[in-house]
């Protein structure tokens, strides 16, 4: 138009921007607000429409800063905002969660005459529903019934969600109710949000109830209510049943969309079948559909657990030339891989080739790529990353310290680990109890018992967190001493605090008991143990070669007590508890030792003895 000298006017204008920024590329936004500045220099005026449209761009590209500047400007034009202009950003704020900002700018929005219509207030609904303030969610609802506005079924749906999301069902279902009592029937979005909030929290039968119950009312299932069914078929892994829900999807119309098969290729990942997730992939291809980069960065997950990394790398390589959003997660996800993998070189390329890409790091791949140094024996190299993830801006969480901290003492440099926590505290890092089980094993690993056992009593004495894992580092240093007496005072004091114990504080007991010999001790805390209920689902196996140190060590008892240990284990094996115990008095009145892995196949029978008479009672 320009080069035939035509002028445009605002019509085409607004069709122009509106066209940027509803088909969004990379540049819409800067591209949207040039064609603005280049139409205020030919003389059109722009009206409140013009301005929505700019808003509307800036606020799909979360530039919230960008879109009130933008409002703030209207004035200037002689041109007011209007409840489309608030609503428009207040909706984006709420989705991202930043409530605070909402509030300021619903103040703004009053103070410039504009009265929250209802959109206004379904709006903020949602904001807080999804943060789950349900309270405030119904205040909001409170006031607008006050100004003349009654809630719509929208409002009622984003409540329903909101409860259901903190698995409050059954209010759920009493609200839908009186969404009928006042004459506001469900429609498929109520029901989609029961069925998945049924789904979500385990009440399936409910769920399959309000599937024929849409039927009988009426309500039509649709693409949604099908990718809700696919969803949850392949949360439980079964993957013929999604599958089959896809097949009765497209016989009612509906066309698989991205949400489904980034939903199916998901479930073929996490069921192992990456075949059939890079078939369900080109099918994606073919539609001209691609996958989020939720359900990419799964395939490259799952890949990486697979060691498969040169074909991750290719597939990364392949996303990002087909025009796929690759973002940090993408990367990290491969450097972990690598590092893994013992290819550091490869990691640390990655991460360079990330950053050449322009992909801006965040803490959480920050901590990726120091984690995996410090792995590796390069606490120091991990150290430089750090300063780099400070330069930039980013604040470093517990993770990035308490990692540090433990690739210090993994390294045996536990002098180190105090001196970097000590600078850490100074500069408002607070410790966690994973902080305290680090340093704790550090100091264990390197045989200061006594400074673990003042660090421990310093942490407590303060009324810092602990937990089953700090009481078991202490117990199992103190059972290699040999100081058994000092280890069962913790026992107590842990069984007291209901901290456990579990299968690690057994297995350390008993093989320090029987290690020393004391194989009546071992017995009797064995059957204490189980006379207080306190044994533990699983059972560290112990190492099948060893035998309980005794003062017989003749050929033919060594023999004895292999062939009896080998007796009990295969009636354990075959669920003859009973037989096996048996066995064991018999082999006792013999005076004949069994090996450690005895003690423990006798404890795992006797355990699922005991879950079996359990079940069996009830």
């Amino acid at each position: 138009m320009k080069r035939l000298r035509l002028r445009p006017n605002l019509l085409t204008c607004n069709t122009l921007l509106n066209s940027l920024v509803r088909y969004p590329s990379s540049h819409s936004v800067s591209f949207s607000r040039e064609a603005f500045n280049d139409a205020i220099k030919l003389g059109i005026v722009p009206n409140v429409n013009t301005f929505n449209i700019v808003i509307y761009g800036y606020c799909l590209e979360n530039k919230f800063k960008d879109a009130v500047e933008f409002l703030n400007v209207m004035g200037k034009y002689n041109c007011s905002p209007d409840n489309v202009t608030y609503n428009t950003i207040l909706d984006t704020l709420c989705k991202k969660g930043r409530l605070g900002d909402a509030r300021d700018l619903l103040m703004d929005m009053k103070s410039r005459g504009l009265l929250p219509n209802r959109n206004t207030y379904n709006i903020l609904v949602y904001g807080y529903c999804k943060m789950g303030w349900l309270k405030e969610a119904a205040n909001v609802i409170e006031l607008m019934t006050q100004n003349n506005l009654l809630p719509d079924v929208w409002t009622y749906n984003m409540l329903i969600n909101g409860l259901c999301n903190e698995g409050r069902i059954e209010e759920a279902f009493k609200l839908r109710d009186e969404m009928e009592n006042l004459k506001l029937l469900p429609d498929v979005v109520s029901y989609n949000t029961l069925i998945n909030g049924c789904l979500e929290w385990s009440k399936i039968s409910e769920a399959f109830k309000l599937l024929e119950e849409m039927s009988e009312k009426g309500v039509k299932p649709n693409a949604v209510t099908h990718n809700i069914m696919v969803k949850w078929y392949c949360k439980e892994g079964k993957m013929d049943d999604a599958s089959n829900t896809i097949t009765k999807m497209e016989e009612s119309g509906f066309s698989p969309d991205c949400v489904t098969y980034n939903t199916l290729i998901n479930g073929y990942c996490k069921a192992g079948n990456m075949g059939e997730a890079f078939r369900t992939m080109d099918e994606m291809g073919r539609k001209n559909m691609k996958m989020d980069s939720v359900t990419l960065n799964t395939i490259l997950r799952t890949l990486c657990r697979e060691k498969k990394l040169e074909e991750a790398y290719k597939l990364l390589s392949s996303a990002r030339k087909r025009g796929y959003f690759i973002d940090e997660v993408s990367y990290g996800t491969l450097i972990v891989g690598y590092f893994k993998d013992g290819n550091v070189d490869r990691a640390l390329k990655l991460w360079d080739e990330m950053k050449e890409k322009e992909i801006i790091p965040s803490t959480v791949t920050y901590n990726c790529i120091i984690g995996g140094l410090c792995q590796c024996g390069k606490t120091e190299q991990a150290i430089s990353k750090l300063n780099e993830l400070l330069e930039s801006g980013l604040l470093p969480d517990e993770t990035t310290y308490n990692t540090i901290l433990h690739g210090y003492c993994r390294e045996g440099d536990v002098e180190k680990a105090f001196q970097f926590h000590n600078k850490m505290v100074e500069n408002s890092f607070k410790p966690d109890v994973f902080t305290c089980n680090i340093l704790l094993r550090g100091l264990c690993m390197e045989g200061m018992l006594e400074k673990a056992l003042k660090l421990f009593n310093t942490w407590v004495s303060k009324g810092k967190a602990i937990d089953t894992v700090t009481y078991n580092t202490l117990i199992t240093s103190l059972c290699k001493e040999g100081r058994l007496d000092d280890a069962f005072n913790l026992l107590s004091e842990m069984e007291e605090k209901e901290l456990g114990p579990d299968h690690y504080t057994y297995n350390a007991i008993i093989t320090a008991l029987t290690d020393s010999g004391r194989i009546r001790e071992a017995e009797e805390f064995m059957s204490k143990m189980l006379e207080k209920g306190n044994l533990p689902d699983q059972v560290l196996q112990l190492d099948k070669n060893e035998t309980v140190v005794t003062s017989e060590t003749s050929e033919e008892s060594d023999s004895s007590s292999v062939a009896y240990s080998e007796w009990i284990k295969e009636l354990c094996t075959e669920g003859k508890y009973k037989d096996a115990m048996r066995i064991f008095g018999e082999s006792k009145q013999k005076g004949i030792t069994v090996d450690k892995s005895t003690y423990i196949n006798l404890m795992d029978g006797l355990i699922k003895r005991r879950k079996s008479i359990s079940k069996e009672a009830r």
